[in-house]
């Protein structure tokens, strides 16, 4: 009975999705604002263009891998909604997958399930592929990924990483906690590395368990002790040609064109534009000036501060830290649109079940805060944007109280937070444990 509720729970979750997708065609067709993403447009010219031999490249504003592109070709010749079904269809596997990783870690199938209709029944998530945003094909191969090292199916593990990278170069800050996690402690060779089980998870919070921070620290210490291994050499080299291969190809096809819009362009991007971020209105300002190299290097380093310590610290436990890794990069990134919630929204799920936090009390607080910050933020932007208000220091301002508002739920969600490593040390355990 359990199995078919979450079957139920995910046939609910399709149907809802079909719906959403015949509205937004209804809502495309009669109203004057549209229901479907501006980059599901861009998609789909894109897609034409190569669907006639062209370079999707000529489409303005397209700077995605061309593999996007080639996925959206049916939109020419079978409907043009094909894209939207195709990404709804990546948002229930997200959901899917979700589901399967808990049940690998042995948390309980009630449990498993209400964890998964946090993504599945999330207003931002089933909107998001609905609208015809790719995000959806990146976050299942995302969870792909972590399902193929629970399952100790590097070579998998390795080819999709290199892949999702290609595609979306942000899972690149995941590389290191990956890395670290191929321990010698935990992966000894002839061995299966052995899942920690939700009932044998650490009984106090991160906070005041000093066991959780050794551990951290002493994950860090064998990585540094034992750099090179097998399994990290292979890992990497194999990553790194699948992305390299992809990219070359890419390279050859479309030259200059695919290699500044897809690569370059997310790591130089200035966006004079509004956005949440706390940098909008300083590259607003100066955006006619050509950036310095210190200016550039100063945007980064609070980013890259915040994803070491995260990373030293959370390493062993893979789903928090890669958790919070994307909350972290979404916050202190350059350019934050609201399609970028998503990232960390498909992990979101996975840690749940490992959190003391109460709903009624810190967990309404946390999404109070957070979505009174945005909704907050919203309000500005509707005045710069629809009435022509000149409030760019008052949206600032906005944009400094949602920084602080991630923060706030960052810091309450690690608080809350029972530390449980992915695998067990080998070395600590019987056989039979493996």
């Amino acid at each position: 009975m359990a199995e078919i509720g979450f079957r139920s729970v995910l046939l609910i979750s399709a149907v809802f999705r079909v719906v959403l997708i015949l509205y937004g065609e209804w809502q495309d067709a009669h109203m004057e604002v549209r229901y479907t993403d501006i980059d599901y447009f861009v998609f789909s010219d894109a897609a034409a263009l190569m669907a006639s031999g062209k370079s999707p490249y000529e489409r303005s504003t397209y700077r995605y891998s061309p593999l996007i592109a080639f996925l959206l070709m049916p939109n020419s010749f079978l409907h043009r909604s094909w894209g939207k079904f195709m990404f709804s269809a990546s948002d229930l596997l997200v959901g899917l997958l979700i589901h399967r990783i808990l049940k690998l870690r042995g948390v309980p199938e009630k449990l498993s399930t209400y964890s998964a209709m946090v993504w599945l029944f999330n207003p931002f998530t089933f909107t998001i592929g609905t609208r015809g945003n790719c995000e959806p094909v990146v976050c299942s191969m995302i969870l792909w990924i972590l399902i193929c090292l629970m399952k100790d199916h590097l070579l998998q593990a390795a080819f999709w990483y290199g892949l999702v990278v290609h595609l979306r170069i942000y899972p690149i800050i995941y590389a290191l906690p990956i890395i670290i996690l191929l321990d010698p402690c935990y992966f000894q060779p002839g061995k299966k590395p052995a899942l920690v089980h939700w009932s044998f998870r650490t009984l106090k919070s991160s906070r005041d368990s000093s066991n959780a921070e050794i551990t951290g620290f002493q994950y860090i210490w064998n990585f540094f002790r034992s750099m090179i291994t097998w399994r990290r050499v292979m890992f990497g080299v194999l990553s790194g040609s699948t992305f390299l291969i992809l990219t070359g190809f890419s390279f050859y096809l479309y030259g200059w064109d695919f290699l500044h819009e897809a690569l370059l362009y997310h790591l130089t991007r200035t966006d004079p534009r509004h956005n949440f971020s706390i940098y909008f209105y300083h590259i607003y300002l100066h955006y006619e000036h050509q950036f310095s190299i210190l200016e550039k290097l100063i945007s980064f380093l609070p980013q890259f501060i915040v994803q070491l310590i995260l990373i030293i610290r959370f390493a062993p436990d893979l789903p928090f830290c890669l958790f919070l890794q994307t909350v972290a990069f979404v916050a202190f990134n350059k350019v934050i649109t609201a399609q970028y919630f998503v990232w960390f929204f498909c992990l979101l799920p996975l840690i749940l079940p490992w959190s003391n936090m109460k709903l009624k009390w810190r967990g309404l607080a946390c999404i109070s805060v957070w979505i009174g910050a945005q909704t907050h933020w919203l309000m500005w932007g509707y005045l710069l944007e629809f009435r022509g208000k000149n409030v760019f220091l008052q949206l600032w301002m906005a944009s400094l109280l949602f920084l602080a508002a991630n923060t706030f739920v960052m810091i309450n969600v690690i608080r809350s937070h029972v530390f449980c490593p992915l695998f067990k040390p080998l070395q600590a355990y019987s056989s039979k444990d493996d």
